[in-house]
C-alpha cells in the first residue's frame, strides 16, 4: 500500500462556516504525514470556521477559492462534514462543478459524514457504493448509490476513486485510506 504523497497538493473544500472541524484537521494531518500539501479551498476568501458539533470551534485561513482554481491544480479532494458545510457548498453551483471535476478528470475523491450531499449534487453517486452518516442513506440510495454502513469504503467503480467513512469516530481508518487513494 503506497503512502508517500511526494509534496503532491491535496484540495480540502470547506464552507465558510459549519465545518466539523476534527473532519478537517485530522484528514489534513494525515495528508501532510504522509508528505502532502493541504490546501484549505472555500467559496470566498479570508477564513473559515469550524466547529466542534454545534459549538464554533477554530478559525482556517483559506488558501484559494473555488473561482480561483480546478481539480487540474490537485492530485485529490477531501470533503469534511459537519451538517451545514456540505449543505451550504451544494447550493454554490462553482463548488459542485469543482468537486465534479474530480470526477470527470478522475482523481480519488474522499468524503466524511454529510460530504457525500455534495457528491449527490454533483452526481457523482450513481453505481457507485459508498458510506455516510446514516440519515443521508435515502438521499444516496433516491441518487444512485449504494449505501453500505461501514466504518470506511473504497468503491473503484467509476473514473477515480472514491473514499467515504461515516463519522468522526472512523477517522482513523478514513485518513490511512484516503492516503492510500491518494498515493496510488
Amino acid at each position: 500500500m503506497a503512502t508517500d504523497l511526494n509534496g503532491s497538493v491535496v484540495a480540502f473544500l470547506a464552507a465558510p462556516e459549519g465545518t466539523e472541524q476534527v473532519e478537517l484537521t485530522e484528514p489534513w494531518a494525515a495528508v501532510e504525514k504522509a508528505g502532502g500539501r493541504p490546501q484549505l479551498i472555500s467559496t470566498s476568501s479570508g477564513s473559515i470556521q469550524g466547529f466542534n458539533h454545534l459549538d464554533k470551534g477554530d478559525t482556517f485561513t483559506v488558501h484559494a477559492t473555488v473561482e480561483d482554481v480546478g481539480a487540474a491544480d490537485f492530485i485529490g479532494l477531501v470533503l469534511p462534514g459537519g451538517v451545514a458545510n456540505p449543505d451550504f457548498l451544494r447550493t454554490v453551483p462553482r463548488a459542485v462543478a469543482f468537486t465534479k471535476e474530480f470526477f470527470d478528470t478522475g482523481k480519488p475523491v474522499a468524503a466524511i459524514c454529510h460530504a457525500p450531499w455534495t457528491l449527490v449534487e454533483a452526481g457523482a453517486v450513481d453505481g457507485r457504493r459508498l458510506t455516510s452518516f446514516p440519515s443521508l442513506r435515502t438521499d444516496i440510495t433516491n441518487a444512485g448509490g449504494e449505501w453500505s454502513d461501514e466504518e470506511v469504503v473504497v468503491c473503484s467503480a467509476g473514473p477515480n476513486k472514491l473514499v467515504t467513512s461515516r463519522k468522526p469516530d472512523d477517522l482513523p481508518a478514513f485518513g490511512d485510506a484516503l492516503v492510500s487513494a491518494f498515493a496510488d
